[in-house]
């Protein structure tokens, strides 16, 4: 099975170890999703907007370094690569400045999205950073609603940046536009007022007929909701960093444990499959967070079984 991850990949800036040093990483919500699934031994296609510039080439090598398939290879002279300055704090959580006015990742269009890229993926994944400004907005809903017309099962992950939208108010709207194309949603226990705080999720997932959300809650259990149920699962503890890129990698988890175990239908969504695809994402998201920089943190295969082994031992299923 395949996974078609259509959205931004940017250069992250993150702290060096001299003062006031920065050092260039890979980085981007979609993208890291992209290649965590294919560390994961999941095929990826990555669908974004790179600039004609010194740091697009290098993200375009890093993707086919990495292994990913690349859907849009045409680089825009319209505005640099997208960059994303990262600031920590000593719990390893982390504020973001962006230089993105306009960023190339805003600029994918319709036209760079080709019907036969997403017909031949079984899952479509996007985000909302590529939903709040320019032409990457309508691209998105394009590239959701014609994988859900074609019978792919579309991931979306809300990934709220407050510094890209106007208002809280206006990326709720937008993601809920998208809402009635998707089957799985991630979001944080810091983005879930978006839609009403926790309480109101079953109703949300009536109104949008969505399948199945996903909550991650930090150092607390991670939840699923999915046909009226509540599933969740301890978070195994350890000294975090750095906390860029553990949402996407606890995601990217998630997916490869469904499509390893052959869903690509929605309706053949269990409770074991979930259980154990949840347990799997947050070890995947718990060793992200001991590493700095985001794909630089995201586990292998091979690091990921090893490290479940190590921590399965005394770990509770709650």
């Amino acid at each position: 099975m395949k996974v078609f991850c259509l959205g931004e990949m940017v250069i992250d800036f993150t702290p060096g170890a001299e003062k006031n040093s920065y050092i260039k990483n890979p980085g981007g919500a979609v993208a890291n999703v992209a290649i965590a699934l294919k560390r994961l031994g999941v095929d990826s296609v990555f669908c974004g907007k790179l600039g004609n510039d010194d740091f697009g080439f290098f993200l375009e090598r890093f993707l086919e370094e990495n292994g990913v398939e690349i859907a849009c290879r045409e680089k825009t002279d319209r505005a640099i690569t997208t960059l994303a300055f990262v600031n920590l704090y000593e719990d390893g959580n982390r504020t973001f400045t962006f230089a993105r006015k306009p960023g190339a990742d805003m600029l994918l269009s319709k036209k760079d999205i080709k019907v036969s890229a997403v017909k031949n993926a079984d899952y479509i994944h996007a985000g909302s950073c590529s939903m709040s400004e320019g032409p990457a907005r309508k691209a998105t809903e394009y590239a959701l609603e014609l994988g859900h017309r074609h019978g792919k099962i579309v991931s979306f992950d809300v990934n709220y940046r407050n510094l890209q939208w106007k208002s809280p108010e206006a990326c709720s709207e937008q993601v809920k536009k998208v809402l009635p194309f998707v089957d799985l949603l991630k979001v944080s226990d810091e983005e879930i007022f978006l839609f009403g705080g926790e309480k109101a999720i079953p109703k949300l997932m009536q109104k949008y007929s969505v399948s199945l959300v996903a909550v991650t809650c930090g150092e607390k259990p991670a939840k699923v909701f999915w046909n009226g149920k509540v599933i969740e699962c301890s978070v195994p503890k350890v000294k975090a960093v750095d906390t860029t890129g553990a949402g996407d990698s606890f995601w990217a988890a998630f997916l490869a444990q469904l499509i390893k175990n052959g869903i690509a239908d929605i309706n053949k969504l269990n409770r074991n499959v979930l259980e154990e695809a949840l347990s799997w994402a947050t070890v995947a998201g718990s060793m992200t967070v001991m590493k700095y920089g985001a794909i630089p943190a995201l586990p292998s295969l091979e690091e990921l079984e090893l490290f479940k082994a190590n921590t399965e031992k005394g770990r509770e299923r709650i």
